[in-house]
């Protein structure tokens, strides 16, 4: 089983990510486990302060090396399978993709830090994240929506969460997954008079040969 723990000072966001579709199931089942950590909560003064100004002027607040630092100190001191990694989600980091979820997948922990607000004191990258990860080359609000995201491809590679078993067989390869073309009921959609989208007759016709190499002339593969 996969524990993710993900540091925050949000943890509300999580709330509905938790209870719908196939993470709560996941869960259910014990594939998977969630802890969220209120980075508050590692605060030492009674305002429980996470972020501060910036050295050398700017912009916006920063979130602290000091809270961090012992969030992840806690987290590691319950853990007892060494491994894990901890990720920092930023902006500027490698960008997330199918074969980083398969190595992810083969973990027993990781530590997810979402930062917030104009950034995080670079000393956290530095020092005590392992992995500096994106989701893309834009700017988010703060690392919650990387983190699901994260999560969601992870926990689909781990057999039993998705459906049958066949499934990870059919589209997933070493490094990555198949994506092919899909279609389902009707046969025939009009979205207006004299108008038809049709299903290609290659899927009606019951010839599996025949349908396996049309996907194979469209597949495309997900690394």
């Amino acid at each position: 089983m996969i524990t993710f723990h993900i540091i925050t000072i949000f943890p509300k966001i999580f709330d509905s990510f938790l209870k719908e579709s196939f993470i709560k199931k996941a869960q259910e089942k014990k594939l998977i486990k969630i802890k969220i950590y209120n980075l508050r909560d590692f605060t030492k003064d009674k305002r429980k302060t996470v972020d501060d100004r910036p050295y050398g002027g700017g912009l916006g607040m920063v979130l602290k090396v000091e809270p961090i630092y012992r969030a992840v100190k806690f987290i590691k001191s319950k853990i007892r399978d060494k491994k894990s990694k901890i990720i920092l989600f930023t902006p500027r980091g490698k960008q997330f993709n199918q074969k980083m979820a398969h190595s992810f997948s083969k973990l027993k922990h990781l530590i997810l830090i979402c930062g917030r607000y104009e950034g995080v004191d670079e000393r956290v990258a530095k020092y005590i994240a392992d992995l500096e990860l994106s989701i893309g080359p834009y700017d988010l609000m703060g690392g919650e929506l990387p983190a699901m995201v994260l999560i969601e491809t992870v926990t689909r590679l781990i057999p039993g969460v998705i459906g049958k078993p066949e499934f990870l067989k059919e589209r997933v390869i070493k490094g990555g997954f198949i994506e092919y073309h899909q279609h389902t009921r009707p046969e025939i959609f009009s979205p207006k008079k004299g108008v038809y989208w049709k299903v290609p007759k290659v899927l009606l016709s019951g010839n599996h040969q025949k349908i396996k190499e049309w996907r194979e002339k469209r597949k495309k593969i997900i690394e």
